[in-house]
């Protein structure tokens, strides 16, 4: 008799937990497989200290393979469900396509980040929700510094310093906290940037900071980011975004190359796809994370509506804490219905929150106390050290460093703008040059294929008619999500993107002039989104994933080339005669403006 497969979707805290407790509880009893994007599991509170030049990248990651030594990973993303065939249908990194099929199904896909329909947010804002994120934001802050060190108009000096950072929740607060000591850190040492004043804004349109928690954690916070110098502002948010800057609700206009989107999440769009009860985009299921009426599937973490046993008629929150105990309860859950142990439900007990505020500045409450500074400080970091699931060491040592030695300020220009664009499918993976996409946006006699109503059957749509359904409206075609500029790799760079293209003297800056320009077959392989067309049903159990995206449940419309069925796309002009074929060493073209100047910043 063969053994029971079981199958995850995503191994962020939730997933990697039930994988992990699985692992141990089957002993070889299961067939277990990993499905998850990247080869590593993220420990996400402490991306901000990754930004702020505190801790190496590795150090925020633990190995799937090596930590999970009798699980099966299969790198690719998960997206179609079809429920009565028992399989999972996943694009590869590379673009190639795989179908996995289960006994037992969890998903634990995550969350992505939460668009508004702000107009220029998607074209100049960039998220903070992947490690190519964190990167990317390390490498801009640090040039935007040096560029203003740099600069001889004062006005511009000014603009380059002003990081504007929007939503005062947990991620906002510690990316404001840790980005201010970072750019003061820079300019206090440096005789030649005296008079330099950089300038941190934290926006929201709560009442206060950190509205999730306790009002003595948040005047903590608050108290600390005025002290070091943040412009906190409550009931303000961002009304426009364009490349000089960005003009607030309150009408004020604010000059600024960085503007950096922690709004927060919502689950991913994998499960409205399945066509069963949602409750705000979480799958429904019962206290033992299991969806009625569907024995094999089982759902926990951000992208499951798990009733709170303590609170009835409420849901535990989208929360690291929660993910993290959901993964043991499933696994749990899941083994007990292969016949190994008892069914249990979901109890929580609140155990508090912490947040690094950088420095020895923390709030934190364990237990319901409440604290702050230092003791707050040494309590935050004694938590994470508990709760990650590996690289103790190498973090408490990084920390130790970074106690004792001044904080190296380089920019590598390892991630570019253009390859982590705010309204990409997949934060964790950066889009990257070459790689191949997938999209079925025509066939041969209509163009479109589409979602037949409500029965999560096949749906795929043209990226035009997915733009159109976007917030704020059809992308700009020569931004990020939009249609790709001809001459880039992965999709032109935002024209008037903060941070647009990179110094002419830094490394991966403008490339000569005579240079071809590559081919713009780029990105991530891509997810297929609903149309308005009319596809074939087959069956109420299949369902295709729209693009991970769009904010308020709209489907986003990826970017980059496609492998359609019709017309091909558009190859872009012909490289200059004499020239060799472009290659992938070939850096990309400098992005034009339409003003004749070229755009400042990274392309």
């Amino acid at each position: 008799m063969s053994r029971p497969r079981i199958v995850i979707v995503g191994a962020g805290f939730a997933g990697y937990r039930t994988a992990r407790t699985l692992s141990r509880l089957t002993r070889h009893q299961a067939d277990i497989t990993l499905l998850n994007p990247t080869d590593y599991f993220l420990y996400l509170p402490l991306l901000p200290q990754v930004a702020a030049g505190i801790l190496e990248p590795r150090r925020v990651t633990v190995s799937l393979s090596g930590s999970l030594p009798h699980v099966r990973l299969v790198l690719g993303e998960a997206d179609g469900v079809d429920l009565d065939e028992h399989t999972v249908h996943y694009t590869g990194p590379e673009g190639g396509e795989g179908t996995l099929s289960f006994d037992r199904l969890v998903l634990a896909a995550g969350s992505v980040n939460k668009l508004l329909p702000v107009p220029g947010v998607a074209e100049h804002a960039h998220g903070f929700r992947g490690l190519p994120e964190a990167l990317y934001l390390r490498d801009h802050v640090t040039r935007q510094v040096e560029l203003a060190a740099a600069a001889d108009d004062r006005g511009e000096c000014a603009a380059r310093c002003t990081f504007v950072v929007v939503g005062a929740g947990y991620t906002g607060t510690e990316v404001a906290a840790h980005g201010a000591m970072y750019t003061d850190a820079q300019v206090r040492k440096h005789p030649m940037r005296t008079g330099m004043r950089p300038r941190w804004m934290l926006l929201d349109v709560a009442p206060r900071v950190l509205p999730e928690m306790d009002e003595r954690l948040s005047r903590t916070a608050d108290r600390v980011l005025r002290q070091r110098g943040v412009d906190v502002r409550m009931g303000t948010s961002v009304k426009e975004a364009t490349h000089d800057g960005v003009v607030l609700t309150d009408g004020t206009s604010v000059d600024t190359r960085t503007l950096v989107w922690c709004v927060g999440v919502r689950p991913d769009p994998l499960v409205e796809s399945l066509g069963l009860p949602v409750e705000r985009g979480r799958l429904l299921v019962d206290p033992h994370l299991q969806v009625p009426g569907r024995p094999e599937l089982f759902a926990c973490g951000d992208v499951a509506a798990v009733p709170d046993l303590t609170q009835p008629g409420q849901f535990t929150p989208m929360t690291a804490q929660h993910a993290w105990r959901h993964g043991k309860v499933c696994a749990q859950n899941v083994a007990a219905s292969l016949g190994i142990g008892e069914r249990r439900p979901y109890h929580h007990r609140d155990l508090g929150f912490v947040v690094d505020l950088g420095g020895a500045k923390a709030a934190a409450n364990p237990l319901g106390l409440p604290m702050s500074g230092p003791a707050a400080g040494a309590v935050t970091r004694g938590y994470h050290l508990a709760a990650m699931p590996g690289n103790r060491v190498r973090v408490a040592a990084d920390w130790l460093l970074d106690a004792v030695l001044p904080r190296q300020a380089v920019q590598l220009g390892l991630v570019r703008s253009w390859s982590v664009p705010l309204e990409s499918s997949s934060p964790e993976v950066a889009r990257v040059a070459g790689r191949p996409e997938r999209d079925a946006e025509q066939t041969a006699t209509t163009g479109t294929t589409g979602t037949t109503g409500t029965t999560g059957t096949t749906g795929k749509g043209s990226r035009a008619e997915r733009a159109k359904n976007q917030p704020g409206g059809e992308p700009a075609k020569n931004q990020p999500g939009g249609e790709p500029a001809k001459n880039q790799p992965g999709g032109e760079a935002a024209k008037n993107q903060p941070g647009g293209e990179a110094a002419r003297n830094q490394p991966g800056g403008e490339p000569a002039k005579n240079q071809p320009h590559p081919p713009r077959a780029a990105g991530k392989p891509r997810r297929a989104g609903d149309g308005g067309g009319t596809g074939p049903a087959r069956g109420s159990g299949k369902a295709r994933k729209t693009s991970r995206a769009s904010g308020g449940g709209r489907a986003a419309a990826p970017s980059g080339p496609t492998r359609a069925a019709g017309p091909p796309a558009d190859p872009g002009p012909e490289p200059p005669a004499n020239q060799p074929p472009p290659g992938p060493d070939i850096a990309p073209g400098p992005v034009k403006r339409t003003d004749g100047r070229h755009a400042e910043g990274d392309s």
